[in-house]
């Protein structure tokens, strides 16, 4: 370390430990209470049309709020907000866990999201400001980039043991647990770098129109999966949430204090991130409910077995963050990381295209699973750094809050888009194969084939999108290896370069 430069937090490793688990407990709760729903909505009895809130009450919120939640912890103190955030979400989990009717329960899910909107963007941002030097960002983001990206899997594992062996209401309760560790250990070991604080005042219409206009676009993608896209409602939402940000960008552009500055997005390796980033979430999250629907039903797993099926895309996950991307992204390129790791995610999805009633889950899922998880995970971890990477101090909140925003509607779009292609081409094959229908045995068989024919439409469709986060990579992200040196951006903003002085590189 350079002399005159500050000294590295001794504490910071262990620091990494707790966002860690702050981290995944953020990222599972948006997978686990898929698995435990169905439980819920018999002992509840909530009715089939409102079943789809206990998802939606959770994305709208968070999805809406994120960005004012980074503002808030780039204002109050990113510690101070992640201890908030997480003693928040487990007090609504446990509000969740104990619920004796539907709106206890929606009521319950909508302040999860309103802290994990607080929480997200604080446990990123933390890490950016505590690991300045190279190799150790590099090593830290492996550690956050795979648990940002197996956590949804993990998920879906811990939904189906929770369900299976205790009942729904753990899947909510385990989130407590979680929460007081991390709690407790940020409390003892975070110490927030001084003067990394944004103390202008709060921008209250920019507050206002974007977390509208968010609300908006995730709540008319939520809307366009059960109304069809071209309804009244979703129609209306989209137009709604363009126009409010749109201006929401005006504003921003105008106000001496924004939100959002738009030298956060506008810098062209941010913007390249949150795009491709994006892309592939919607690709990611379309799958976790297809083959947890293909294993269930089609293949009759139990709930445990099946989030044991997605244990090789975890670890591979795991292995291609942290042995690939975080020993390379201080000597590689990060669109040479980001770009191939896409393609190679692209293939593992091409292999699921083939997918049959019959399939094999040795010859077919696993391979298609163990690439989809090296891919993403050696993508994840330089795009997780490199948005963080070169912000100024104090727009490190509202830098975090963006990565978690493009994740929550792409989630939100995949979800909608992808179910939206399966249900069509589903119809489709099954009216096409109708007349062939001879006995019940003949009936159940089209009636699986047609499942299965639309989640391989689907898919295809998820590989195009993939490929285009690959393109994306490729051709926007311009900078150097995050070890050194970086290249300007190109629109002379500002030149990013990786040095060890004060909080985080300029």
């Amino acid at each position: 370390m350079p002399a005159g430069a500050p000294p590295l937090d001794p504490r910071r490793w262990k620091a990494l430990v707790f966002i860690a688990i702050a981290q995944l407990m953020v990222v599972l709760d948006a997978t686990i209470v898929n698995i435990a729903l169905p439980s819920a909505q018999h002992d509840l009895h909530i009715s089939d049309g409102n079943r789809q809130w206990v998802i939606t009450a959770y994305t709208l919120a968070f999805g809406g709020l994120l960005l004012f939640g980074g503002r808030i912890a780039d204002l109050a103190g990113r510690k101070r907000a992640f201890i908030i955030g997480l003693l928040g979400f487990a007090g609504a989990s446990a509000l969740g866990g104990a619920a004796v009717n539907t709106s206890m329960l929606l009521g319950a899910r909508a302040l999860q999201g309103v802290f994990g909107a607080l929480l997200a963007p604080a446990a990123l941002s933390l890490l950016s400001v505590m690991f300045t030097e190279a190799k150790e960002r590099a090593k830290a983001f492996g550690i956050y980039g795979a648990i940002a990206g197996g956590g949804a899997a993990i998920g879906l594992m811990l939904g189906g043991v929770l369900t299976e062996y205790l009942n729904w209401r753990w899947a909510l309760f385990v989130n407590i647990g979680f929460a007081v560790v991390a709690a407790a250990g940020a409390i003892a070991v975070i110490h927030e770098p001084a003067g990394t604080r944004n103390r202008n005042r709060l921008d209250i219409p920019g507050v206002l129109l974007a977390t509208l206009g968010l609300v908006s676009l995730v709540y008319g993608f939520t809307r366009a999966e059960s109304n069809g896209w071209g309804a009244g409602i979703t129609v209306g939402l989209f137009v709604a949430a363009a126009v409010l940000l749109f201006a929401f960008v005006i504003v921003e552009s105008r106000v001496a204090t924004p939100l959002l500055p738009l030298r956060v997005v506008t810098e062209r390796n941010r913007g390249g991130v949150f795009a491709s980033l994006g892309l592939a979430v919607i690709g990611m999250f379309g799958l976790f409910l297809f083959l947890t629907y293909y294993m269930q039903v089609v293949k009759g797993y139990t709930p445990v077995v099946s989030g044991v099926a997605f244990l090789p895309m975890v670890v591979g996950m795991i292995t291609g963050s942290t042995q690939i991307g975080a020993r390379l992204m201080t000597r590689v390129r990060p669109r040479l990381l980001m770009g191939p790791g896409f393609v190679v995610a692209a293939i593992g999805m091409l292999i699921l295209t083939q997918i049959k009633v019959d399939s094999s889950y040795p010859a077919l899922i696993l391979p298609a699973l163990v690439l989809l998880g090296l891919g993403m995970g050696t993508a994840f971890m330089p795009a997780m750094s490199l948005a963080t990477h070169g912000v100024q101090p104090r727009d490190a909140g509202v830098a975090s809050a963006m990565v978690n925003t493009s994740q929550q509607v792409g989630g939100s779009i995949g979800t909608a888009l992808l179910n939206t292609i399966a249900a069509s081409a589903t119809t489709s094959y099954a009216t096409a194969h109708l007349a062939q229908v001879r006995s019940p045995q003949a009936a159940k068989l089209l009636q699986l084939q047609a499942m299965v024919h639309g989640y391989a439409a689907a898919i295809w469709w998820a590989v195009g999108i993939l490929v285009a986060a690959a393109v994306i990579a490729f051709v926007a992200i311009n900078t150097g290896h995050q070890g050194g040196p970086s290249a300007s951006s190109g629109d002379g903003e500002e030149e990013v370069v990786d040095l060890p002085i004060p909080v985080v590189a300029h």
